[in-house]
């Protein structure tokens, strides 16, 4: 597969985007090192990126900003090692690489407006917060702020509305979430307190112009009959099997809301099934199930190594309690829903 190919798949890092950050090397003039970079990132990087390492939304994101992420050593280690969908280029080393990260690091094009028929534009301070909002947040929270394909709608966040000094948003900001994945940001206070402006002026955009918004509100999920959720979830719909309301889910209420635990819910994205593997010695290897076809399948151990086995010289058992979940679809009826949520969302 040539390189054109593979770039392709140079593609989305778990959290909000790949951050690639400042490098020199030895063997290359400073003034050599931006047109160098800019070659090798044309070469691999822009039919992903985009040509002005503005992300192609959603899918792929944006690298203008990254620095503010990871550390140099760990953008290497990325870039040699692959993660995720993204293969490794352990090929690019020396000069190359070097130019290729002083090439990501130097500031990109300022991309502002939060897309067309926008009647009205930010100014001031929350226009600076727009162009850094744009730059490291649209690929999760989306370009007006109102929900993106991993990220909520900052507009009706709880912290946001909640959050008059914006003093909770910069803890966000700077320490990530661990769930909903976010990364840190290392902003100044000064572009800390723009994105505040920013995201402030989206949350007025969004009460002065009603309707426009594309997710679900928590009060659209709460028509349901809690008692009558409540005996589903220890009755007919199984849930106290793998389940329990003082147990893994005490809480569950406070820590997602709305169409999030509704989603966690009917299939519980990132829930990992289990695998025991038994060699034709005897041997049982029992990890994390990493890949599953008709010819293979494979597993990541206790150490975090990947093995992997032709599925007719071994034989296999697979705990995946996330199936429950798809058996479960077709069983629901509309007021299961309703209920079952009702009562779920009692659970704080």
């Amino acid at each position: 597969m040539d390189r054109n190919r593979l770039a392709w798949w140079f593609s989305t890092v778990v959290g909000c985007g790949l951050a690639l950050s400042c490098a020199s090397g030895p063997g290359i003039a400073a003034q050599q090192i931006p047109i160098a970079g800019a070659q090798s990132y044309a070469k691999n990087c822009a039919i992903c990126h985009g040509d002005g390492r503005e992300g192609i939304l959603p899918a792929f994101p944006p690298l203008v900003g990254i620095k503010r992420q990871m550390s140099d050593d760990k953008l290497t280690t990325i870039i040699h090692d692959g993660k995720g969908r993204m293969p490794g280029f352990p090929q690019m080393q020396g000069a190359e690489l070097a130019a290729l990260l002083q090439y990501l690091g130097t500031a990109g094009p300022v991309v502002t407006g939060t897309g067309a028929g926008k009647k009205t534009e930010a100014s001031g301070q929350a226009a600076v917060g727009e162009a850094l909002f744009h730059q490291n947040c649209a690929f999760c929270h989306g370009r007006d702020a109102m929900g993106g394909e991993t990220g909520p709608d900052l507009t009706q966040s709880k912290l946001v509305l909640g959050d008059k000094t914006g003093e909770r948003i910069a803890q966000i900001v700077h320490e990530g979430k661990v769930e909903p994945k976010m990364p840190s940001f290392n902003f100044s206070s000064e572009e800390i307190a723009s994105l505040v402006a920013f995201i402030r002026w989206r949350v007025k955009m969004a009460a002065e112009h009603p309707g426009g918004r594309r997710g679900v509100s928590v009060a659209d999920l709460q028509t349901g009959d809690a008692e009558k959720g409540k005996a589903y979830f220890n009755g007919a719909g199984g849930c106290a099997k793998c389940h329990s309301a003082t147990g893994d889910l005490a809480g569950v209420a406070s820590r997602f809301q709305g169409l999030q635990l509704e989603e966690r819910m009917l299939y519980p994205r990132g829930a990992r099934g289990r695998v025991t593997v038994t060699l034709p010695s005897g041997e049982k290897i029992t990890g994390i199930l990493a890949y599953q076809n008709e010819f293979t399948i494979g597993l990541r151990d206790a150490q975090g190594t990947y093995r992997s086995w032709r599925t007719d010289r071994v034989t296999f058992a697979v705990d995946a309690p996330a199936e429950a979940h798809v058996e479960q679809f077709p069983k629901y009826t509309d007021d299961d829903v309703h209920n079952l949520m009702a009562y779920l969302q009692t659970l704080k």
